[in-house]
């Protein structure tokens, strides 16, 4: 799955592509060549402090690129990367396939019911905060024992979802790396992968260039963190994650191909 982040204020890619919507097209189309198979597009930043983007602004942002990559590009899987469902459905209506919600149902549960309309795949992510410059902060990164936690609170947004009609292999499930998450709750729900394996979903990992990286490697900037990213996907692949959502989709891209390859040779006995 790669990033395509259509905002001015992403952390580690915003504004790079925010100046029309010809490049946008344009790096949408090179990500695909690259290897990806999903391409996910989001309109607003969910990184530390970010702010709020209308429903107005957020489909301005996103809007073109969809259109024009569903009409030039058919066979590309596309996801939209939002907690509205007005932006939700105009995208699923355009061509998107896949609504992927960080918020995991909790700002706006109608988004069930705008995948389960059409058959849409939806990713559920385990987050806590009550608006988007609360997601990835620490401000709710308390925890007793967090893996039953964030489990459990995951179950609750997946059982939201069943009820709200989207049907179980229509759902995708991510722990939520970096989400009210400080490093070590990240590494702990990572480990955990294979209790969240067991449930039988598609389970995301999404850990590129996140600051637990950055912590155990010493890069500060996240653009410059591709090895610990390639080193988190491809851990990440064999304690049992299917989705991999990354920015640097080539080196992925083979890293996984290659590590895929060990794990299907490898000796039972």
């Amino acid at each position: 799955m790669g990033i395509l982040n259509v905002t001015p204020d992403s952390p580690s890619d915003g504004g790079r592509l925010f100046s029309s919507d010809a490049d946008v097209f344009d790096h949408a189309v090179g990500i695909l060549e690259s290897g990806a198979d999903i391409l996910d597009i989001g309109g607003e930043s969910t990184g530390p402090g970010a702010s709020a983007v209308s429903e107005q602004d957020e489909l301005k942002r996103v809007m073109p690129a969809i259109e024009r990559l569903a009409a030039e590009r058919p066979k590309a899987i596309l996801s939209v990367d939002t907690v509205k469902s007005r932006v939700a459905r105009a995208a699923l209506d355009a061509g998107a396939h896949v609504v992927n919600d960080v918020s995991g149902l909790r700002f706006d549960p109608g988004i069930a019911s705008v995948c389960a309309k059409v058959g849409a795949g939806l990713i559920v992510m385990h987050s806590r905060g009550g608006s988007v410059s609360e997601l990835s902060s620490y401000q709710h990164a308390s925890y007793g024992q967090v893996v039953p936690e964030v489990l459990a609170e995951l179950r609750k947004r997946v059982e939201l979802a069943r009820h709200g009609g989207v049907g179980d292999e229509h759902i995708a499930v991510d722990p939520g790396v970096g989400f009210a998450k400080r490093p070590e709750h990240s590494l702990a729900v990572l480990g955990a992968l294979p209790e969240l394996v067991q449930w039988g979903y598609p389970v995301v990992a999404a850990v590129s260039r996140k600051r637990f990286i950055g912590e155990i490697t010493g890069v500060r900037e996240p653009a410059a963190r591709l090895a610990g990213t390639l080193g988190a996907t491809v851990t990440a692949l064999a304690l049992g994650a299917r989705i991999f959502r990354v920015h640097d989709v080539r080196a992925a891209r083979e890293a996984l191909d290659v590590a895929w390859e060990v794990l299907k040779h490898r000796n039972p006995a």
